[in-house]
């Protein structure tokens, strides 16, 4: 009796070599450290797909190059492409490519997840509306961002990576100051800060109450000393000009 052929199971898989810039090389998971990691795939599966195997959100991802052409997130990935990616903002080798982030929202706003809640304070301290509690799931959040066009800030890398979310940025580093020069570079937000503006504890508006009008809850040092006063026209909270605001005056005047 004859020997049979023994079938594999294993076909050749398909290479293509991957460039990231602007700091996105940082994100990536550790198999693809490398300066060119290589990506092995079958078939032609989207490069949208193959960037966050390898750890990039889409939300990242501003311009994506292939043998040296502009392509979007529905290109199709083939054996030995060459492939470059880049964040926003970063120069680019070519004139006119696809630009692939959404504009920003106008106004914007955003929802930040569990560990941002320093960040949340200081952006409505300049004006900015901050959605922020500390019981959100990702779930909760991403509904947030759909229903209300906000932009999320988070510190996980896997939300990002939803197919429904369309705005979101990833916050590098773990000091607030840092995170909030980030995100004002981010969205180039330095000419849209509107100081005391917002609750920095609810997100709600401030507005300028009459001093007689909120008399009954001060107290006596507080009448004596200070004459403008302004509310939170959702939780009611009173801010006048006190040794907590001369902290934040003296904090702003640094960071400005």
């Amino acid at each position: 009796m004859g020997r049979g052929t023994r079938q594999t199971d294993n076909p050749i898989r398909s290479v293509a070599r991957f460039g990231f810039h602007g700091g996105l090389e940082g994100l990536l998971v550790r198999r693809y450290h490398s300066d060119q990691p290589i990506y092995r795939f079958r078939d032609n599966p989207g490069i949208k797909d193959a960037i966050e195997v390898m750890g990039i959100p889409h939300t990242e991802v501003d311009v994506i190059l292939v043998n040296d052409f502009s392509v979007d997130f529905n290109y199709q990935l083939h054996n030995l492409d060459i492939v470059e990616v880049y964040p926003v903002f970063s120069d680019v080798p070519i004139k006119s490519p696809r630009r692939l982030s959404p504009p920003t929202p106008d106004p914007v706003s955003f929802v930040l997840d569990v560990h941002l809640g320093k960040l949340a304070r200081r952006l409505r301290l300049f004006g900015f509306d901050a959605c922020y509690r500390n019981d959100l799931d990702d779930a909760e959040i991403m509904e947030i961002a759909e229903l209300d066009g906000r932009i999320i800030l988070t510190r996980d890398l896997g939300i990002l990576k939803h197919r429904t979310v369309m705005h979101g940025y990833l916050v590098r580093s773990d000091h607030v100051e840092c995170q909030l020069r980030e995100v004002l570079n981010r969205y180039e937000l330095s000419g849209q800060i509107r100081l005391w503006k917002r609750c920095m504890a609810c997100n709600g508006l401030m507005a300028r109450v009459e001093k007689a009008d909120v008399l009954d809850r001060l107290e006596p040092k507080t009448r004596l000393h200070y004459e403008d006063f302004h509310c939170c026209s959702s939780c009611d909270r009173l801010y006048w000009q006190g040794s907590h605001y001369q902290k934040i005056a003296a904090w702003l005047n640094e960071f400005l």
